[in-house]
Order: structure tokens, then C-alpha cells, then sequence
């Protein structure tokens, strides 16, 4: 992925993106990235945890969240992204940031060693960001897993996640569950 020039002639840096759900590699919705990495608005970094441990816990749907209680649970497993700046518009339309689904905040990560490292210079330790469980029901969520969390979404739990197509009803969404 380049640097792209803006308006002003100044340069934007692609910006880091930890995705540890269904957006990695072989996952449910990585289609998503594939398409932005075709339109050159993504690379593959490589794989990489984040430095602190967070609760990673499925809701409704099977549906991943990374909940912002740094601390609890566990260093979580997950690829990092260089993502261009309408990357970063697409990313927060489809995990519903302006509905309050999901908060891009941010996080710092690891590398595993595993990636590519050739597209974009690879560094040991970033600063990324990545898609939260909004606020207004991360606390709860975890409470209601009995605060046990996963290292990492898996093939098991991707065959309990359901399409948002695929939802019956009017329970689409976290937020019917807890607000």
C-alpha cells in the first residue's frame, strides 16, 4: 500500500488495524479485507497479539468482541492491517461504530513473528487500533461470559457466528440484548 497525497500535498501513512474476529484471515467476513487489499487500501502485516490482555468473548450471534477492560483476560491473538484512510471509513461503517455497536480505540500489539514484513516495515511492537465492544454494554458482556474469555477466535467459534443476514427478527444487534 502507498503513501497517498492529500488535498494539501501532505502525505497520509496508512494507520494500523488489529482485527482478532471475523475480519483475520480465512474468517467469516475477510472478504472485506481481501477487497480493500485488492483496491490497494490494505496490506497484511502479519500476526500479532495485543501487549496487554483484554476479554475476548462472543454475544449474540457469535459475534467476537475485544472488550476495553485492560488487564482481564488474555493477550489476544489476531493480524494486523496497514489501512488506508477510506479503508478506516468502510471498517467503521461495517462494525457499526456510528450505531454504537463497536469503538475504534486504541491498542498496542506484538508481533508472533508470522507475516509479511515485506510490504510494509515490520515492527516488534505497534500501535494500532482496533474495534471494542462499545462501552455501553462491554462490562456487561463480560460478566454475562462469567468473565472467561478466549486467547483467540477460532474455526469453533466462527461456525457460531451468523450473517447479519441470516439474523431472525428484530434481534439483529448487541445492542437488543442489553440495552
Amino acid at each position: 500500500m502507498r503513501e497517498r497525497e492529500s488535498d494539501n500535498g501532505n502525505e497520509h501513512k496508512p494507520r494500523l488495524i488489529f482485527a482478532y474476529g471475523t475480519l483475520k484471515q480465512g474468517f467469516p467476513n475477510y472478504a472485506l479485507m481481501q477487497d480493500l487489499i485488492t483496491k490497494d487500501d490494505a496490506v497484511f502485516i502479519g500476526s500479532y497479539s495485543t501487549h496487554n490482555p483484554y476479554p475476548l468473548v462472543c454475544g449474540p450471534h457469535g459475534i467476537p468482541y475485544l472488550i476495553n477492560l485492560p488487564g482481564l483476560g488474555h493477550r489476544v491473538k489476531g493480524d494486523l492491517f496497514a489501512v488506508s484512510d477510506r479503508a478506516i471509513a468502510l471498517l467503521d461503517e461495517f462494525e457499526g461504530v456510528s450505531l454504537g455497536f463497536y469503538e475504534r480505540l486504541p491498542v498496542r500489539v506484538v508481533s508472533d513473528g508470522e507475516g509479511d514484513g515485506a510490504a510494509v516495515e515490520k515492527e516488534a511492537e505497534a500501535e494500532a487500533e482496533a474495534y471494542f465492544g462499545h462501552r455501553r454494554f462491554g462490562e456487561a458482556l463480560w460478566k454475562r461470559s462469567g468473565e472467561v474469555g478466549m486467547r483467540e477466535y477460532g474455526e469453533r467459534e466462527a461456525r457460531e457466528y451468523v450473517r447479519k443476514e441470516d439474523r431472525p427478527g428484530r434481534r439483529n444487534t448487541i445492542l437488543d440484548e442489553f440495552l
